[in-house]
C-alpha cells in the first residue's frame, strides 16, 4: 500500500508546481492550503482551483469539494513529507548552509559559483524555513545535477528537522555568532543549534565545508570528514584579503594548485564589507570541491550582484554619498564586524531584533564599540537603541520615520556611511534623502 507521501508523489510528478499563495500565480499546481497564525489556507482552496490549480491539499474535511481536493491530516507535514520523499529518490549532491551571518551571501556566491559547470537549484531568496526548504527541494528537476539549500532557525531542533528533510550529503556553518538569543535562550543554546547540521552529517558520513581559521567550527567538525578554508597554508583552499578596497578584493587557490598564493590574480567582487570574505573563500573552496574551473569560479565572484540592501555599495549622485547598504539583518556579531571594518564616516544604525532579554546589555555594547572606534558622526534608530544611547552624544530617534525626517532638513552629503540594522526596521525608507 502506498503511503500518502507516494500517493501525493505520483500527482506531483505530472504536476510539478507547488505554490501555498494565491497571490501568486497557481495555474496547474498543486496548491498546499497552510496555516498561519493569523489565517487559515484552507478558506483559499476554492479560489485557488478557480485560478486553475491541478489539485488542491487540504487538511479539513469541509473544504473538500470534490476529486480534485486531496484531504491530508496536516497540510505542512503533508508537504514536508512530500519534499523528503522526492528528496530520497534523487541522487545529486545536496549541499546545506546555515550559520548565524552570511547564509544567504554565501549560498548565492556558492550558487553562482557552482552553476558555471552545473544544472544548479538553490534557496530563492531567504525562504530557508520548515516551509522553504521543502518548496526548494520540490523546485528540483530531473535536468538539476546540485542543489544548495540555506537553513535558518531561530529555536533548538530546526536545523535538525530541515536535515531530515533535505537529507544533505554536504554542509557549511558560515559562523556561529550573537543571532536570535531570544529563541535560542544564549549564545551556547545558538552553538548547539547551528552544530545540528554537523551532528546530521556525521552521523550520514557527509562532508563538512569549514572555515579553517574559526576555533569553534573547528572544535565542532571533531574527527568527520570536512574540507577548510582560510588564511594558513594548511587550509584545503587559501585565500588573502586586499586591505584598503572599498570593494572586497581576494586572492585565492587552491592547496593542490603548486603555484604560489602571490601568482593568482586579485579577484574584486560587488561586495563591501571585509566579513564577506569568508563568505567569497567559501564559495570559491565549494566551487574548487566540485571541480569548477578556476576561471569559472573568479568570474562568478566578479559578476555576482548582492540585492535587497545585503552588503551593497551604491554612490548618491544627490548627495554625492557612498552609501554601503547592509540593511537586511543585524544581530550583536555581523554589526560588531561592520562597526570594525566600515571605514565609514557616518554610521546610522537600527536596533537589532529578536535578542530577548539580552537586547538591553547588546545595544550598550555597540555604543562602547562605537565610542571605542571613535566615530563622530553617528545615528541610532530603534526603541532599544535610543534608551541605550540616553546620556550619550549619539543622535537617537525611536522611528525610522523619524529620522527620515530629521536628514530631510540636516542632509549628510559628500560622506562614506554605513546603514545596518535590522529589516524589521525598514531602513531602506532613507535611501531618499541619502
Amino acid at each position: 500500500m502506498q503511503t500518502p507521501a507516494e500517493e501525493l508523489y505520483s500527482l506531483y510528478r505530472s504536476h510539478p508546481l507547488i505554490t501555498t499563495d494565491t497571490r501568486k500565480p497557481v495555474k496547474d499546481s498543486i496548491f498546499f492550503c497552510l496555516k498561519g497564525a493569523n489565517f487559515n489556507g484552507n478558506e483559499f482552496a476554492e479560489k485557488a482551483m478557480a485560478d486553475g490549480a491541478a489539485y488542491v491539499v487540504v487538511d479539513e474535511k469541509a473544504y473538500k469539494k470534490g476529486s480534485r481536493y486531496i484531504l491530508v491530516d496536516d497540510t505542512l507535514k503533508a508537504l514536508q513529507d512530500l519534499a523528503r520523499y522526492h528528496r530520497s529518490l534523487l541522487t545529486i549532491p545536496v549541499i546545506a548552509i546555515t550559520g548565524s551571518n552570511g547564509k544567504t551571501t554565501t549560498k548565492e556566491l556558492s550558487s553562482a559559483v557552482l552553476q558555471k559547470k552545473y544544472k544548479t537549484v538553490s534557496t530563492q531568496g531567504n525562504l530557508n524555513n520548515h516551509i522553504g526548504v521543502p518548496l526548494t527541494l520540490l523546485s528540483v528537476t530531473d535536468d538539476t545535477e546540485i542543489a544548495v539549500i540555506e537553513m535558518g532557525a531561530n529555536h533548538q531542533g530546526e536545523i535538525a528537522q530541515l536535515c531530515e528533510i533535505a537529507q544533505p550529503g554536504f554542509g557549511l556553518i558560515t559562523n556561529i555568532g550573537k543571532a536570535h538569543l531570544e529563541g535560542f535562550g544564549s549564545f551556547e543554546g545558538v552553538i548547539k543549534a547551528k552544530s545540528e547540521l554537523y551532528q546530521y552529517l556525521q552521523r550520514n558520513s557527509g562532508t563538512i565545508f569549514v572555515n579553517g581559521n574559526n576555533a569553534l567550527l573547528i572544535k565542532l567538525v571533531g574527527n568527520s570528514d570536512f574540507v577548510t578554508y582560510g588564511t594558513s597554508g594548511n587550509c584545503n583552499c587559501i585565500g588573502r584579503l586586499k586591505e584598503d578596497t572599498d570593494r572586497v578584493t581576494v586572492q585565492w587557490k587552491s592547496k593542490l594548485d603548486a603555484a604560489p598564493l602571490d601568482s593568482k590574480p586579485w579577484i574584486s567582487s560587488q561586495l563591501v564589507g571585509a566579513h564577506n570574505f569568508e563568505n567569497i573563500l567559501a564559495a570559491a573552496c565549494i566551487g574548487n570541491y566540485f571541480r569548477v574551473s578556476e576561471e569559472d569560479i573568479n568570474a562568478a565572484i566578479r559578476e555576482y550582484a548582492p540585492t535587497n540592501n545585503r552588503s551593497q555599495l551604491v554612490r548618491s549622485k544627490k548627495t554625492n554619498n557612498t552609501i554601503i547598504w547592509d540593511a537586511y539583518n543585524a544581530n550583536p556579531t555581523s554589526m560588531s564586524a561592520a562597526i570594525e571594518h566600515g571605514g565609514s564616516d557616518v554610521l546610522i544604525l537600527g536596533d537589532m531584533l529578536e535578542l530577548g532579554h539580552y537586547s538591553e546589555n547588546e545595544h550598550k555594547e555597540i555604543i562602547n564599540k562605537i565610542k571605542e572606534k571613535g566615530y563622530k558622526q553617528v545615528f541610532l534608530i530603534g526603541e532599544n537603541f535610543s534608551k541605550a544611547a540616553k546620556g550619550s552624544k549619539y543622535k537617537s530617534f525611536k522611528k525610522t520615520e523619524e529620522a527620515l525626517e530629521y536628514f530631510k532638513t540636516k542632509k549628510i552629503t559628500d560622506a562614506k556611511v554605513l546603514v545596518k540594522g535590522s529589516r524589521g526596521l525598514k531602513l531602506e525608507m532613507l535611501e531618499k534623502v541619502l
